[in-house]
């Protein structure tokens, strides 16, 4: 499955005509319309001409090749955590961390008619922020693309007995009603977005904010080489706001770290800090440095 449902294509060819004609203000997403992630385009940037994509590789091959000059994409969520593998994806693609946006999730519960329902389908982070709310109600979670997308295969099936879990927007943009609504399991329920240029920020520009730095690395395959990595950060009171591991290959022998600290190269401390990993490491990758968008600690 590689394109978007029928019920969104009408929508999907328009949005994409408008982007062709002005790349420059296009910000290309992973959904059909009336995804989060198109809504958080459009709020992190109301000028911005939203630039559907069927997948995040899409959605960073779009800036990549000049059909977009940025992407926004979602890497953590507060109940299910990380969202993509943007470990993996934004150092394959060459681009850079320009910005963060922080959104408020919530998600509603429709079909073509109101229930009972058999099988919800939506993303997998949707189903995992909603997993007690379907259990409870014996309600069967399918796995799809996006969560708009979800809403449009349900409108494109007419089976009573299935339903989406989406934004309250996609109900009205495919004609689905609305069964139940804040079906999130938690209130507080957020997620982190990331936006991705071609050109980093440059760290200068940030003098005197509050910025964020955001690194990949490998240390050596040596004794305490993580603790040895990681003291220079403590030693030089820089904050280290997410710590994440994965593995890189098949082979199990190789472990990456992805990390977010508080503050920006040229700073004395951080430049250390990061000099210390550099001596520690097999490989550092910086993945850009940008505006804090809600204040850390």
């Amino acid at each position: 499955m590689h394109s978007f449902p029928a019920p969104a294509m009408a929508m999907v060819e328009t949005m994409r005509e408008s982007a062709q004609a002005e790349p420059e203000r296009a910000i290309a997403f992973q959904g059909s319309p009336g995804a989060n992630s198109h809504r958080a385009a459009m709020e992190a940037c109301p000028e911005c001409l939203p630039l559907p994509c069927f997948s995040f590789e899409d959605a960073l091959d779009a800036v990549k090749a000049g059909r977009a000059a940025c992407a926004i994409i979602p890497i953590e969520n507060s109940q299910h955590g990380r969202v993509a593998d943007i470990h993996f994806l934004l150092p394959e693609s060459g681009l850079k961390i320009v910005g963060e946006y922080f959104m408020p999730i919530d998600h509603a519960l429709m079909g073509v008619g109101k229930g009972p329902y058999t099988a919800a389908y939506s993303h997998p982070q949707a189903l995992g922020q909603s997993r007690h709310f379907l259990r409870q109600r014996g309600i069967v979670p399918m796995s799809y693309a996006d969560t708009a997308g979800a809403a449009a295969f349900i409108a494109e099936k007419g089976d009573p007995t299935l339903a989406a879990i989406s934004p309250p927007i996609a109900a009205e943009l495919y004609g689905l009603e609305i069964a139940e609504e804040h079906v999130q399991d938690s209130p507080d329920n957020m997620t982190r977005f990331v936006i991705c240029a071609r050109e980093a920020v440059d760290p200068a520009t940030l003098k005197d904010e509050d910025a964020i730095t955001t690194f990949v690395f490998e240390v050596k395959n040596i004794p305490a080489a993580l603790y040895k990595a990681m003291g220079g950060f403590a030693t030089n009171g820089v904050n280290m706001t997410k710590l994440e591991s994965y593995q890189k290959g098949t082979s199990f022998a190789a472990t990456m770290f992805y990390a977010d600290i508080i503050g920006a190269p040229g700073d004395p401390a951080i430049d250390r800090a990061l000099e210390e990993l550099a001596f520690h490491s097999k490989e550092l990758t910086i993945l850009g440095t940008y505006r804090q968008a809600r204040p850390r600690g």
